[in-house]
């Protein structure tokens, strides 16, 4: 069986796959580097996994992606070069409203630090890199996954520097395997509803739940996007089958809903689950952007301001390299409209739980 190498351990996207991985029997050993403020939160998630698979093992190193040989002496790395076969990069700040120095140092540079890394690897089978889908930034209309087109402005710092790293993983593909993948935006289990963050389309459930007891709920300016929200058991998922599938090598991929839904559509039920109402009226956009504007008042609804841009963003993923590269295994994406029950009931179990929510600022 294979050793893997991991960043962006003890995240749950990067906890799933360690599991699926053992569950397929595709790794024997993970290595994942770990932050030392979070040794001991990876600690708990190594032993919660090993706990269902005693017969594996998870190796803990403390490290940084952001420093050159990624903080580890020699004698780690001469270890890891002769043992490790998979590589995954997850690591990232994903906050939309992350200032750009401290994006660019841990997203553009802690990648650059991954590439060597990983270039020196002699036994390397498959470098599989986590982008986003919003690397896109402001571009509308078709989105390919065979492009990978500067926009005339981001969104956020988020998208800039994830498009700057994915640039520079993008070159590697002339002389090593690698596989990119751009999801959409993440939500919880589609079975579970589990999730350890109430980002992306929860920062709506935060405002809805928050105002449930207005009169009426309106809807948020009027516009016809759709808005792609995939779940994280079909992202962990297809890309592990990826990772082992000789043909996604030097691919880049969408793991993005195929169908994805209208915004208003998305809004109405989220409203409907919550309040067992339905929205009425409309407040115009821009007059919701200048509120949360103010601090106290984003605060108080738990929603960032730059989510608001995913409301009115009139694009769509193409999916024809993924689909077809999925075809036979069985994973599909599910249709998120009816997943939102379950998604919501977990979202209502864990609202007051202050580890799930996002810092806003």
């Amino acid at each position: 069986m294979t050793t893997a190498f991991l960043t962006g351990f003890p995240g749950f996207i990067a906890s799933r796959i360690i599991s699926e991985g053992f569950t397929n029997d595709y790794y024997e050993r993970v290595y994942t580097i770990v932050l030392a403020t979070q040794l001991e939160k990876a600690e708990q998630e190594k032993e919660e996994i090993l706990s269902q698979f005693p017969d594996k093992e998870i190796v803990i190193i403390e490290g940084d992606i952001t420093l050159p040989q990624l903080d580890l002496n020699d004698e780690t790395v001469i270890m890891l070069q002769d043992q490790v076969e998979v590589v995954w990069h997850l690591a990232a700040i994903y906050d939309l409203a992350v200032p750009r120095p401290i994006a660019w140092k841990v997203n553009v540079h802690g990648t650059e630090m991954m590439n060597l890394f990983v270039e020196d690897l002699p036994h390397l089978k498959r470098y599989i890199y986590f982008s986003t889908a919003y690397v896109a930034g402001t571009r509308k209309g078709n989105l390919l996954e065979t492009e990978l087109t500067a926009p005339d402005n981001f969104k956020n710092f988020y998208e800039e520097t994830k498009f700057e790293a994915e640039l520079l993983v993008d070159k590697l593909k002339d002389h090593l395997p690698v596989t990119i993948i751009r999801p959409g935006i993440v939500c919880g289990d589609s079975q579970t509803g589990e999730t350890i963050k109430f980002d992306g389309p929860y920062f709506l459930l935060n405002m809805i739940d928050r105002l449930k007891k207005l009169p009426i709920l309106p809807y948020i300016g009027q516009s016809d996007a759709r808005i792609n929200i995939v779940p994280v058991d079909y992202i962990y998922r297809a890309s592990l089958y990826l990772s082992e599938l000789e043909e996604a090598r030097g691919a880049t991929l969408h793991l993005t809903d195929p169908n994805p839904h209208p915004v208003q559509e998305v809004y109405r039920a989220f409203v409907k689950e919550i309040t067992g109402r339905t929205p009425k009226g409309r407040i115009p956009l821009n007059l919701a952007q200048a509120s949360l504007s103010i601090y106290t008042i984003r605060k108080r609804l738990g929603v960032e301001h730059e989510a608001l841009d995913y409301l009115t963003w009139n694009a769509s993923f193409d999916t024809t390299v993924a689909t077809t590269l999925l075809k036979g295994s069985g994973i599909k994406c599910p249709d998120f409209i009816s997943i939102i029950p379950t998604i919501v009931k977990y979202y209502k179990e864990y609202k007051n739980d202050k580890n799930h929510q996002i810092e806003i600022k």
